[in-house]
């Protein structure tokens, strides 16, 4: 049993903070149960100055900016948790999925030092649902083994963030493990609470209006072709779904994206929100003819107007690409502190069940 009732987390790959502000807001029937931050570390720097900013603007030190290549792990500090959403390039189904052959692919290796180092009670691991077949399925199988090699039980599923509430539909692998000595069993949280939610992507942005004074809400500026093609583009449709006059088709051979010039569907969750922005992927939107704003796309990853993002336009629109969304955490983390002390949480029947 663990009679530690506030967690010190740790984080790795640390991004602008989705995960850490879905872990410090976490809160269950029980108040004396809950995530503090301890230590993050991410190689960028805009990202490092936006987690900065708005998780621990009062421990600055606390954010270690660097290669977790060159990291001493053993001098970041005892903790009772470890998140890590270990970069996804290599595992994602949309690029080549070179899995650990590609250069990202082992960075989640780092993660299993500090949890050998630091043996903390619990942590929660993030990456793309295309790395469950990544190299053939063997790379998910070796991440696996390598955390239950490193003291664990583990409880991998694939979480539809839409069916949590997120306006967005985000589909990832979520990886939590309870140390091996503990006598707590995790449950996937069930879908259920959420079932009446509006996660439509036009009430995440308009509802409430976002305020004249948001920061990050610039508009991108579109040329005039781009504009027209918008215009010919009905919400739902990408540039090659739509009736284009011929002089608004793009000329693309071989594999035709779908997002690309993807208007959204205002009666739906927003389409996966990414780091990207260039030629025509910045998500479009479904009553405008132009790209949505930073603030928009924040708001579906479920950032509070508040959340300030630092560093340039491009900069933070990667940022809000490559995180976690704040409120889809938020459940998940809600039911780790559960877990722990030891309270009943409606879960998922079926799920992608406990390795040992």
């Amino acid at each position: 049993m663990s009679d530690i009732k506030e967690f010190k987390l740790g984080e790795l790959f640390c991004g602008p903070g989705g995960l850490a502000l879905g872990a410090i807001s976490a809160q269950i029937e029980n108040p004396d149960y809950r995530i503090i931050h301890k230590w993050a570390n991410d190689y960028d720097a805009s990202t490092c100055e936006t987690y900065r900013r708005n998780i621990c603007p009062d421990d600055a030190d606390s954010v270690i900016c660097g290669d977790v290549r060159k990291l001493d792990i053993d001098s970041l500090g005892e903790i009772d948790a470890l998140a890590f959403g270990f970069p996804c390039n290599d595992f994602s189904v949309v690029g080549e999925q070179k899995g650990f052959d590609g250069i990202f692919g082992s960075l989640y290796s780092y993660g299993v030092k500090t949890l050998k180092k630091y043996q903390p009670l619990w942590f929660l691991a993030e990456n793309v649902g295309g790395l469950r077949s990544a190299n053939e399925g063997k790379a998910f199988e070796q991440i696996k083994k390598d955390l239950i090699d490193a003291g664990y039980r583990i409880y991998p599923n694939l979480y539809k963030f839409e069916e949590y509430g997120v306006p967005q539909a985000r589909h990832r692998m979520i990886i939590v493990g309870i140390r091996k000595d503990l006598p707590y069993e995790f449950k996937i949280p069930s879908t259920k609470p959420y079932e009446d939610c509006d996660v439509t992507c036009k009430t995440a942005i308009e509802v409430p209006p976002i305020p004249l004074d948001a920061t990050n809400n610039e508009e991108t500026k579109q040329s005039a072709t781009v504009v027209e093609r918008l215009k010919h583009i009905k919400p739902g449709q990408n540039a090659f779904t739509a009736n284009l006059p011929e002089e608004l088709q793009l000329n693309i051979k071989g594999a035709k994206i779908s997002q690309i010039y993807k208007r959204l569907d205002p009666t739906k969750p927003a389409y996966t929100v990414t780091g990207s922005g260039g030629g025509g992927t910045h998500i479009y939107h479904y009553e405008e003819p132009r790209a949505l704003t930073n603030r928009e796309r924040a708001r579906l990853q479920t950032f509070p107007d508040d959340y300030v993002f630092e560093g340039s336009k491009e900069s933070v629109r990667k940022q809000i690409g490559m995180a976690v969304p704040a409120k889809g955490a938020k459940v998940i983390f809600e039911a780790i502190l559960r877990t722990f002390a030891e309270l009943p949480y409606e879960s998922m029947e079926a799920y992608v069940g406990k390795d040992e």
